[in-house]
């Protein structure tokens, strides 16, 4: 929620600050920029201090960061916000994953990264319910303070009930081994260097900074292009931006299930992977017409079907440092993949900004989005031909 707020109320600020494209693109680099760095920052810490603690951090910095944008009153105001937000929320991921990594099997990883992923549209889904709604009664500085504010009562949750497997005082010794049945090998300190040495890694990479940028273009742009091409006002966005992100839980939980069920069906992880992004890149093209389509609800439902596809080639794509690096260097990895999947969301944002104020139209970013997934898996395919797990180098 706290990182859509801004793509919701676009336009009322516009109004209101007189920002162009432009601004807003910087604003939007100014978030991805500070991502990046938060990325390898964040992605570290939490494989140092683990993942409750290093979680729990990240949490209250970026909740603190997003109430802050209620106190700006100009775009540098708000470009430190979205520097603050940005950099918090980069321990999302790498925690997230991690918690994975340290709670399932591997022929159970990516639907539960599915299920995740799905939860996490959920306040993409909420956001355009509400926003408008606080907006219009309290002003929008209060929409960025409740949201912002949501995030300290799920870090009383995450604190009273997260623990490792090891750690949880109602797992059996028989859940506690299916669990462990298939990690890799345990390693005890990680350097940069030995990350950065494999082919595995930069698979995950790549795939992150050619699909990152197309879901951060989702959440900031979709609203505008919505208002700006199909009428709609601040108020009429919510049920289609809801039907879009619904359509995206589905394709995240069934992406997820997918490759999950080849898996137990006897595919190989490298098979089932791979098979189920290129489906859901597949499903992602026709998304390059979305803005040809007079009708709003077949812009809707392509956007949305492409949504969905995105968000079933990430849950795969998320899966795969887990299924090639131990435990203890996932987070960091994911760190790395985080870290060039914001860099391509500040390109993303540059690109955005000057084609719709030189040109007024969204045809270069859809004609982007429909053809990303497809360079991302041929660059995973070509550096981890196998997906087979590393032989870990300690150091």
């Amino acid at each position: 929620m706290d990182r859509q707020v801004l793509g919701v109320l676009k336009t009322t600020l516009q109004h209101t600050f007189g920002w162009n494209e432009i601004d807003y693109g910087n604003l939007v680099f100014a978030f991805q920029t500070a991502y990046a760095v938060g990325m390898v920052v964040m992605g570290r810490l939490i494989d140092g201090l683990g993942t409750k603690i290093g979680y729990a951090l990240a949490m209250i910095f970026w909740s603190l960061a997003a109430m802050g944008h209620a106190a700006a009153s100009s775009l540098a105001g708000f470009t430190a916000a979205r520097a603050g937000l940005g950099f918090g929320e980069a321990g999302v991921f790498p925690a997230s994953i991690k918690s994975v990594a340290e709670w399932f099997p591997r022929k159970e990883r990516s639907l539960a990264i599915g299920i995740f992923n799905a939860g996490s549209n959920v306040g993409a889904i909420l956001t355009p319910l509400l926003v408008p709604w606080i907006t219009v009664r309290w002003g929008w500085r209060w929409a960025f303070l409740i949201t912002g504010a949501v995030g300290f009562l799920w870090l009383i949750l995450w604190l009273m009930f997260y623990r490792k497997p090891e750690e949880h005082p109602r797992l059996s010794k028989s859940e506690l081994a299916y669990i462990c049945s298939d990690r890799l090998m345990t390693v005890s300190r990680i350097s940069w260097a030995s990350l950065i040495s494999y082919r595995a890694a930069w698979a995950f990479v790549a795939g992150k900074f050619f699909i990152d940028p197309i879901w951060w273009f989702y959440l900031f742009w979709v609203p505008d292009f919505l208002q700006r091409n199909h009428g709609l006002a601040l108020m009429q966005i919510g049920v289609p931006i809801v039907v879009i992100y619904v359509i995206a839980d589905i394709g995240s939980v069934a992406g997820g299930w997918l490759s999950a069920w080849m898996i137990r069906r006897g595919k190989s992880v490298n098979f089932a992977r791979k098979t189920t992004m290129l489906l859901c890149a597949m499903c992602i093209l026709p998304i390059v017409a979305a803005y040809r389509i007079e009708g709003l609800w077949g812009a809707v439902l392509i956007i949305g079907l492409a949504a969905g596809g995105h968000q079933g080639f990430s849950a795969n794509l998320f899966a795969v440092p887990s299924d090639t690096f131990p435990s203890q260097a996932v987070g960091s990895v994911v760190g790395m993949g985080g870290m060039a999947g914001a860099i391509g969301g500040m390109l993303i944002a540059k690109i955005v900004g000057y084609t719709l104020q030189w040109t007024g139209s969204y045809m270069i970013p859809f004609l982007i989005a429909g053809s990303a997934y497809f360079v991302a898996l041929a660059c995973i395919h070509i550096l981890s031909p196998k997906l087979q797990p590393v032989e870990f180098r300690q150091s």
